[in-house]
């Protein structure tokens, strides 16, 4: 069935000709911001190209009733895999709408969507037409993308190196780590980051947290993904764009992330809403940073989960480069655990005949039991009596 069905049926009409889907909008130019205010049967109003892993899963567990993208969801650049777990997931995706959508469409509003034409209006105004996300227009974008691999690459390697020679001063000369109250010398640090099968990952090192019991350090939204496992993290670094009010008030150390040039959009969410917080200044990613920080003062050892590390990686991020992740990698190498992918390492599984021999080999110490025992034999001999009563055998 085609997407344009799906949405057809979803509208509710007897013979499935209905044309118009309707939908509350959320909308924001940033799908992370947009899926902590998206609920089930909205319309998710995104402009996102290349839409990337964990931005999919996040849409895929608020169950909208469908996404408008005003960007292509996959555009050729590489295999970003966000559009095909949208598909699995049945989430009917309007592609390509245009960007002037969302300078018109806000949160609340009433979209209507033509399924036959992919034209959206809203406000009163009419936008697109917009195309139908299907797998045709995937497995295209893949091959547009294993076209473009090797350019894409070559010209990877040449910002990642670009930007190493530029901040290898910043980094490998240490960063200005102010006392935050946490003490991390000679411990064994976990950073959990938002990144791909982040949750999953976490799932799968649940019991070394809880043994080990290392210094958690969350970066952004990672917070909330200990949180709800039961962990509270001692330090939550980064732009504090993902994170939820719940976990900065969680009793974490705070630390806002600055870049070179002194901006830090996270310092200026925490002053807002009163919440002390410490400020670091360094180039590169909010993961690096926690990782020199974590260096710096001492730790044992370091274990990301998480972790973003290759060029799919840095591309889902929109930089054209990984200079200072690559250095920060070098720098702490030696104590680095990276535990991404730790939950496809093994995963077990019992099959129909290993669950029957467990059951046949519980039932030999009860069947002992009952030989042996007058008393449970005359109980089990009751029970098999009621049974066949309440059965109409007897």
């Amino acid at each position: 069935m085609s997407i344009i069905g799906r949405g057809r049926e979803a509208t509710g009409a007897a013979d499935g000709a209905v044309e118009v889907i309707r939908a509350t909008a959320v909308a924001d130019r940033r799908t992370k911001l947009l899926v902590t205010r998206l609920k089930p049967g909205q319309a998710a109003v995104i402009s996102h190209a290349d839409i990337d892993e964990v931005s999919a899963n996040s849409l895929v567990a608020r169950r909208p009733r469908l996404v408008i993208n005003c960007q292509p969801s996959i555009t050729g650049r590489y295999r970003c895999p966000g559009p095909r777990i949208l598909l699995d997931h049945a989430v009917p995706v309007l592609d390509s709408v245009g960007d002037h959508l969302m300078d018109w469409c806000r949160d609340g509003d009433e979209v209507e969507v033509d399924a036959a034409s992919g034209w959206v209006w809203c406000g009163g105004r009419r936008f697109g037409p917009g195309l139908w996300l299907d797998r045709l227009r995937v497995e295209e974008g893949y091959r547009l993308a294993d076209a473009n691999l090797g350019s894409e690459l070559e010209k990877f390697v040449i910002n990642t190196l670009e930007y190493a020679l530029k901040e290898r001063h910043m980094i490998l000369g240490g960063v200005s780590v102010p006392d935050i109250g946490v003490d991390i010398k000679g411990r064994q640090c976990l950073i959990a980051i938002r990144g791909a099968n982040y949750l999953e990952d976490l799932e799968a090192v649940n019991s070394y947290i809880r043994e080990a019991r290392p210094t958690l350090i969350a970066v952004d939204g990672g917070a909330d993904a200990l949180i709800d496992r039961g962990f509270i993290p001692d330090i939550i670094i980064g732009d504090m764009d993902s994170v939820s009010d719940r976990a900065l008030r969680c009793g974490a150390a705070l630390v806002a992330h600055a870049y070179a040039d002194g901006r830090s959009p996270g310092a200026e969410r925490l002053k807002q809403a009163g919440l002390p917080h410490h400020v670091i200044s360094c180039p590169g990613t909010s993961e690096d940073v926690a990782m020199l920080m974590a260096y710096q003062a001492g730790a044992s050892l370091i274990v990301a989960v998480g972790s973003h590390s290759n060029m799919r990686d840095f591309l889902e991020k929109g930089r054209p480069g990984m200079g200072s992740t690559f250095l920060v990698r070098l720098l702490v190498g030696s104590i680095l655990v990276d535990a991404r992918g730790a939950s496809q390492l093994y995963r077990s599984r019992l099959s129909p005949l290993a669950v029957l021999w467990i059951v046949l080999a519980a039932c030999v110490p009860l069947a002992v039991l009952w030989r042996l025992s007058s008393p449970l034999a005359s109980m089990a001999r009751l029970v098999w009596l009621r049974l066949r009563l309440a059965l109409g055998l007897i």
